[in-house]
């Protein structure tokens, strides 16, 4: 017996076939992370260095004692595999943000499905600029934070807690570069339209506001600017795209509708 085709069409799914299609997408994205992970292995300790280095600079610069101390038997094996499955996460970007893409590029006619693979190419470079620029701001907002100790104190950090909060704030800003990649998805699809992201962007900025300052302490405002004016400009070249989409496919609308008018009245 013939296996049946599944539909081309995601509208046409049922929810089971919906639930085992995303089942096999996360998959395929769990199984890229994994694999990126055990090269990352190779990997962490320059990057642990490099992570560390605004630490030993405190030291070096202001003559105080900063250092980062690992609390427990584990924590330094605990401190490489974290870096490992981060660095997985960041070189297997192109497999899942794929896998993101192919889960909705059904739901797409098939004239929009040519700009899937432009979405693609938008997201990946998107997403290592975000966590190119969270590298960049890193020490910035390590030696600012740390500035405000009394100058005879010493800074001793924890290493777990020093690398949860340098790959958050790394992570965060690549994901959040990605957004608004994701935001002309929706508008393609049909689910938010040009006029709703135009009109939103007053609520927009306030969304990226709170995330950077969430991203950056809030005490460093000019990390938080630096990180919130491209996110802003993104959001923008976002609505623009999603107008002239909705525009073309508005006069595609009423050009069909002519031809059918005349069509009639023959």
């Amino acid at each position: 017996m013939a296996r049946s085709r599944r539909p081309e069409v995601r509208g046409r799914m049922s929810l089971g076939e919906h639930l085992l299609e995303l089942r096999r997408r996360l998959g395929f994205i769990g199984l890229s992370i994994v694999l990126a992970a055990v090269a990352g292995w190779f990997l962490a300790d320059p990057v642990w260095d490099a992570l560390s280095a605004p630490v030993l600079e405190i030291a070096l610069e202001r003559d105080r004692n900063a250092e980062i101390n690992y609390t427990s038997v584990t924590e330094a094996f605990d401190t490489k595999i974290a870096i490992a499955m981060v660095l997985g996460i960041v070189l297997a970007a192109p497999v899942w943000l794929y896998q993101i893409w192919a889960y909705f590029v059904p739901a797409l006619m098939r004239k929009e499905r040519r700009y899937a693979l432009g979405f693609l190419c938008a997201a990946v470079p998107l997403f290592f600029a975000g966590v190119a620029m969270g590298w960049w701001v890193l020490p910035n907002i390590v030696v600012l934070l740390t500035g405000f100790a009394p100058e005879q104190s010493s800074t001793l950090l924890t290493a777990k807690v020093y690398l949860d909060f340098a790959l958050k704030l790394v992570l965060a800003i690549g994901v959040g570069f990605v957004l608004p990649v994701f935001l002309v998805l929706l508008n393609f699809i049909g689910v938010v339209s040009a006029h709703s992201i135009i009109h939103g962007w007053r609520w927009a900025i306030v969304v990226i506001s709170v995330f950077t300052a969430l991203a950056t302490p809030a005490a460093d405002v000019v990390s938080m600017v630096i990180l919130a004016i491209p996110m802003i400009v993104l959001y923008f070249l976002a609505a623009g795209i999603a107008w002239l989409h909705d525009r073309r496919a508005s006069k595609k609308a009423a050009n069909e509708m002519a031809t059918t008018d005349i069509s009639a009245t023959d």
